[in-house]
């Protein structure tokens, strides 16, 4: 698929991903609702075009991914459906909340927006970017919609995110807690052939005692079993815990530029081993170097906990009954339903 055609894919079908990661809300079915709708929210009508739109481009990513679409009345059906239900019900509760902050999305920013993306992913030609609506079945109102709702969410979050800080205690905790990912461990330099058979060790080893680089990169690139050996002429580099326990052992305690006797591993053969350098003694990145980086992911992590928490509380505040569903369009299941009980049996 073309990424200008796959692109509005994406921006149609976004949200969808957006209610797999939150659940939206609602109530039982209710009479309130008008037969051409699925959903009421809060007073806002979700129609049943609305939802046809949405299941249909449902079903055309399913079919350019190479996959059948559920059957009705299958469970994987009943999940597509619960999710597209999600997601129109999300979108109100975000739009009607937004509202109330005070966040309004314009549509100066909606054609802004979509200019934008028309010069990313079509060059900026409108002949491509109208094939690319017919080639996903959708219409440029239905991009438009999908763009003006990323902006409302993205507004939301931002809101929501701004109070958020990291301190110097929490960085400094954090590295405290991950100081191994911090530390380099000692390592040291070496030559070293593999092989199979033990006659060709004891063979090469002879050959390599007191022998210049150049013998060493020959008869590395003829014999050795290892790709990383054979390409490098036999030399490299292993941190400590790194290699094979025989392999280990010899590299952090043979002298340097001697040749060490054959070594057997059960599993890869036998090595010829000679270290090339004293061992470089393991290292620790300072705290300070890192502390930047280490706030910035506290601070990524941090926000979108306080954006996730901030949705279930509006999710709850809407299953307090400002959503009816339409007869036979209730998400199963319900996110709004009380969770189940289990009642426990004793014996005497």
């Amino acid at each position: 698929m073309q990424k200008h055609t796959l692109r509005i894919t994406m921006l149609v079908a976004s949200a969808l991903l957006f209610a797999a990661f939150l659940a939206a809300c609602g109530g039982g079915g209710s009479s309130s609702v008008s037969s051409d709708d699925v959903a009421v929210v809060d007073g806002t009508q979700i129609t049943k075009q609305q939802y046809a739109q949405l299941l249909a481009q449902a079903k055309l990513s399913f079919k350019q991914n190479g996959r059948a679409f559920p059957k009705q009345g299958t469970t994987e059906y009943e999940a597509v459906k619960a999710q597209v239900m999600n997601l129109l019900v999300q979108e109100q509760e975000r739009e009607q909340k937004a509202k109330s902050l005070g966040i309004v999305v314009t549509d100066k920013q909606v054609t802004n927006r979509l200019n934008q993306i028309k010069q990313q992913y079509f060059g900026g030609s409108e002949k491509k970017y109208l094939a690319g609506l017919k080639q996903q079945q959708v219409t440029e109102k239905q991009v438009r919609d999908s763009i003006r709702q990323q902006l409302i969410a993205t507004a939301l979050q931002d809101r929501v995110a701004k109070g958020v800080t990291v301190s110097d205690s929490e960085v400094h905790d954090y590295y405290l807690q991950h100081s191994q990912d911090y530390a380099k461990p000692q390592s040291r330099d070496v030559r070293y052939i593999l092989v199979k058979s033990q006659p060709l060790a004891q063979s090469l080893y002879a050959q390599l005692k007191n022998a210049p680089a150049k013998t060493w990169c020959t008869l590395a690139k003829k014999y050795s079993q290892d790709p990383g050996s054979k390409q490098s002429c036999g030399t490299g580099n292993f941190s400590k815990g790194q290699t094979v326990p025989e392999f280990d052992r010899v590299l952090f305690s043979a002298p340097t530029n001697q040749v060490h006797a054959p070594i057997h591993n059960s599993q890869y053969g036998w090595f010829v081993i000679e270290p090339t350098s004293t061992v470089h003694p393991r290292q620790v990145t300072p705290e300070k170097t890192v502390s930047a980086q280490i706030k910035q992911t506290l601070l990524s992590s941090k926000k979108q906990q306080a954006v996730s928490d901030w949705m279930n509380d509006l999710i709850k505040s809407y299953c307090k009954g400002k959503v009816s569903y339409q007869v036979g369009y209730t998400p199963s299941p319900n996110p709004c339903a009380p969770p189940a009980t289990t009642n426990a049996t004793t014996t005497g």
